[in-house]
């Protein structure tokens, strides 16, 4: 019997996909969407303003009180907690702060032992704060498997294996058969195991598991509340929106892709959409038939590389490869929905599990990212030290934005820590270069590395020279 045409059963598979990102969609069992909280209007005065509820913003709330309960907090956020890339993931919670042990050993070598254990640490930490407050996000521990689909690739990961082994990591390098008795697909040739670093979660339910945690702890919230300016006046910083305005003392800014009035990080940051997929619930059958009994996280290795992950309830969770970006930055609500990205997904899914064929899709969504040139997090302080930001995590975030919540938070409280003194957090990555620069460069470096991985991962002259200038590029 021939295999199934992955165009054909891409095309029957998208048909009455909802556009809308499952974890947000409030008709799913088991997704009680809070109310939104009203609006700021007229004055109010803080020692601490938050700016951004996301998972980096939720984070320093959160942390904030816990370090000072008698602090003053003001959470403000433009639309609703969660609504942006901490509610449209993928769920994978990493140890990474560096997006990547690849990518963080080749930028700070002397400093990614210190970077892995922090990480670690930092996942060890979501995890205990998950229990500590009792938020229900499906948290599992599951660690992730990387699986190559291409010789080059089984290398790559053969080598990172061995380095992670080194620092004193459990990491395994799995052969063909080894790789595809933990996950059956006739698309891989091996993998490597790490069965600490990952965890899996419901991204929505942990960004609504802290906003209720940040209101029992008297956060103050307001959503719906996007800020307009940003004043400095004397003893603090004034932030002004249509209604009203926060006088604080300190803020931190943790708005992601979305800079607002915070220009001086607008050189820095590239918005960029990523998209994925949501099958049905498998059957026990289908379960069988692709043999995921572990529910590991994956991830295959070329440059523009897919990620996917088992639900609660068996659904596949199918994203990554495209990464698209819009002349002069845009981002508008109309970009969340591209219907050739999401057949090029089912077609790369089937062709990865052609025995799913009969498998349907019900949500396809997309969701704007902030990538730096150094695709992981920057830090840095603002009007003479009262503003802490970070931006840039470029898709990596939800485990690496509690570090960054603590980072923003030592910057403000002037502490000298092992997390300030990183070179990671008192370096900056290189900018991107002003329009219609910025554009050409991006589209040129999303050709080319499709063409490496066409071409046994080998880098042409661009790539290579954008490497050398700290600027390396993937998906």
């Amino acid at each position: 019997m021939s295999a199934p045409d992955p165009s054909t059963a891409a095309t029957a598979a998208l048909a009455g996909a909802k556009p809308l990102a499952f974890w947000l969609d409030p008709e799913v069992e088991g997704h009680e969407v809070p109310e939104t909280a009203w609006a700021l209007s007229g004055e109010i005065t803080t020692d601490l303003a938050v700016v951004g509820a996301g998972f980096s913003g939720l984070w320093a709330a959160l942390i904030a009180k816990e370090r000072d309960p008698g602090r003053d907090v003001v959470l403000i956020e433009a639309r609703t907690a969660g609504w942006a890339a901490s509610g449209r993931n993928g769920g994978f919670c990493a140890s990474s702060l560096t997006h990547g042990f690849a990518n963080g050993a080749n930028r700070w070598p002397d400093e990614i032992a210190d970077l892995e254990r922090l990480g670690r640490q930092n996942l060890d930490e979501i995890e205990a704060a998950i229990a500590r407050h009792g938020i229900d996000c499906e948290f599992e521990r599951t660690g992730e498997l990387l699986v190559a689909t291409a010789q080059w690739q089984a290398d790559d990961l053969a080598v990172e294996a061995a380095n992670l082994r080194e620092l004193g990591y459990t990491t395994e390098f799995l052969t063909e058969e080894q790789t595809r008795a933990e996950v059956d697909s006739p698309t891989y040739v091996g993998g490597m195991f790490d069965p600490d670093a990952v965890a899996m979660l419901h991204p929505a339910k942990l960004a609504w598991g802290l906003r209720a945690a940040c209101l029992r702890l008297g956060v103050r919230i307001f959503e719906q509340t996007p800020v307009r300016d940003i004043r400095s006046i004397s003893g603090g910083l004034r932030l002004e929106s249509r209604s009203g305005a926060v006088t604080a003392r300190r803020v931190v800014w943790a708005t992601g892709a979305f800079r607002g009035p915070l220009r001086r990080i607008r050189h820095f940051v590239a918005p960029v959409y990523d998209y994925a997929l949501m099958t049905e619930p498998l059957s026990e059958e289908e379960m069988a038939s692709i043999g995921w009994k572990n529910r590991q996280g994956l991830s295959d290795s070329a440059n523009q590389f897919h990620y996917y992950r088992l639900s609660a309830d068996n659904r596949i969770l199918w994203g990554g490869y495209d990464v698209i970006y819009h002349y002069g930055g845009k981002v508008r609500p109309e970009y969340d929905q591209r219907p050739e990205t999401f057949e090029r997904l089912a077609e790369h899914f089937f062709a990865t599990f052609p025995q799913l064929e009969d498998l349907r899709f019900t949500h396809a969504w997309g969701g704007v990212i902030d990538t730096c040139s150094r695709f992981c997090a920057f830090f840095g302080l603002a009007y003479g030290g009262r503003l802490a930001y970070v931006s840039g995590y470029t898709g990596l975030g939800v485990g690496a934005t509690r570090f960054g919540a603590e980072v923003m938070l030592d910057l403000l409280a002037g502490e000298d820590t092992e997390r300030t003194r990183l070179e990671m957090v008192r370096s900056k990555p290189i900018p991107f270069p002003p329009e219609p620069l910025r554009y050409t460069g991006i589209e040129l470096t999303r050709r080319a590395i499709a063409a490496a991985d066409r071409n046994n991962g080998r880098r042409n002259l661009w790539l290579t020279t954008l490497d050398r200038l700290g600027l390396g590029f993937d998906s």
